[in-house]
């Protein structure tokens, strides 16, 4: 029996749980998921200091001639103290010496007999960082299950950290099936084709941060099928495509069987892709999706992309929507959960000019698709509709209705 979407969605985040820890240097971080909170450890700024090139001044002496008898760069340890009527040259960075009540650029003052002459009216501390107003030691600078980018890696290098917590990458494996299929490398006869869904699956899995590893093309039999399950079964999860369906060659179903693959579910109510089927072998998760690529395409997005988000130890672990309004009236025949691709300008979503379970090419022109109810038929110009990204990440903590109706 045919699950539904969200039964389907349940499952996958029941059963998965996140991958087991490493320890990785800051400078491979980059991608992974942060397996601990990253407290400060000290201030940032460590110390006062200047934040343009001037003069460290008291406030009483505005409007006066200074003398000026030192100049401090970024990185000098100074440690004598500013006297009344007297100026320090500073460079934006240094630390601002003992005594200074503010910084006064270079281009606010004007040269005097004894040194320069500094404008009326000094603000106490302006033109000063002080220290901590970036950071304060004790903060949670960052949380366990933050997405590393490099402005997080920023924060720890700030704070001299050189090691962290990540989960690990999910692993996944790779393989297609079908006697008509060639690599792209290979020559193809007038009656084959050439295999679209794997480089693409692969390529798809490595944006979403994945460990990925290509098995091959397997014949439309049972033993060859075997063959590359033998060979994909130290991973997390095993993708495949083709094979799923109800035809006479179709024999992806028995071989997983043959390994004890339990099934979860076998048909999920959404259209294209209804025969994609999500289980188990041991510890290793498998996903069959359908050999037809935009079904195969749209299906990973959808329940692809959440199984590798389970396993990734993200937070934010669910897949998430953007109110866009459509852009043109879009019929659907009802009965089934539809999945429909298009294109969204940042205002407006338009769904490609013609798509089919069997196309490629609206994959690279979409970069999002639709949800539509069972029971919605028409979508009429300027209503708003849900969109999910295919082409950028947008999730969220909590699980989203991701439908349109």
């Amino acid at each position: 029996m045919a699950v539904t979407v969200e039964e389907a969605l349940e499952i996958i985040y029941t059963h998965i749980k996140a991958k087991s820890l490493k320890i990785i240097p800051i400078e491979n971080a980059l991608g992974y998921v942060l397996g601990e909170n990253i407290i400060a450890t000290h201030n940032l700024p460590p110390y006062d200091n200047s934040a343009m090139d001037g003069y460290a001044v008291k406030i009483e002496d505005g409007g006066k001639c200074v003398k000026v008898a030192h100049t401090i760069f970024a990185g000098d340890d100074f440690h004598e103290e500013l006297q009344h009527e007297n100026a320090i040259k500073i460079m934006t960075g240094a630390k601002i010496p003992l005594g200074t009540q503010c910084i006064v650029p270079v281009e606010e003052t004007q040269e005097c007999e004894d040194g320069v002459l500094l404008p009326q009216n000094l603000v106490l501390s302006k033109h000063i960082r002080l220290s901590g107003e970036d950071i304060k030691k004790e903060t949670l600078l960052l949380r366990k299950g933050e997405r590393l980018n490099a402005y997080s890696i920023t924060l720890l290098a700030s704070q001299g950290i050189t090691h962290i917590k990540v989960y690990k990458k999910p692993r996944v494996s790779l393989f297609a099936s079908g006697n008509e299929l060639k690599m792209h490398f290979e020559q193809v006869e007038s009656y084959q084709l050439y295999n679209t869904n794997t480089p693409m699956l692969l390529s798809r899995c490595k944006e979403l941060g994945c460990e990925v590893e290509f098995i091959g093309t397997a014949n439309d039999t049972v033993d060859a099928i075997k063959e590359h399950i033998k060979s994909a079964l130290e991973c997390d999860l095993i993708i495949t495509s083709g094979g799923v369906s109800v035809g006479d060659a179709d024999f992806t179903k028995e071989a997983f069987g043959a390994f004890g693959c339990d099934n979860f579910f076998e048909k999920i109510e959404v259209k294209p892709g209804k025969p994609t089927t999500f289980g188990r072998i041991g510890e290793t998760f498998v996903l069959n999706l359908p050999g037809n690529p935009l079904a195969a395409a749209l299906n990973l997005e959808l329940f692809g992309q959440s199984i590798i988000l389970a396993l990734s130890g993200d937070h934010s672990r669910f897949l998430n929507t953007i109110d866009a309004k459509m852009q043109e009236d879009f019929e659907v025949r009802k009965g089934r959960r539809s999945l429909i691709p298009g294109f969204f300008d940042g205002e407006y979503f338009k769904v490609c000019d013609q798509f089919a379970p069997g196309m490629i090419s609206p994959l690279a022109y979409a970069n999002a698709y639709i949800m539509i109810d069972d029971a919605c038929a028409h979508i009429a110009q300027n209503a708003t509709v849900k969109i999910i990204p295919t082409k950028f990440r947008f999730t969220s903590e909590h699980i989203k209705d991701l439908v349109t109706r």
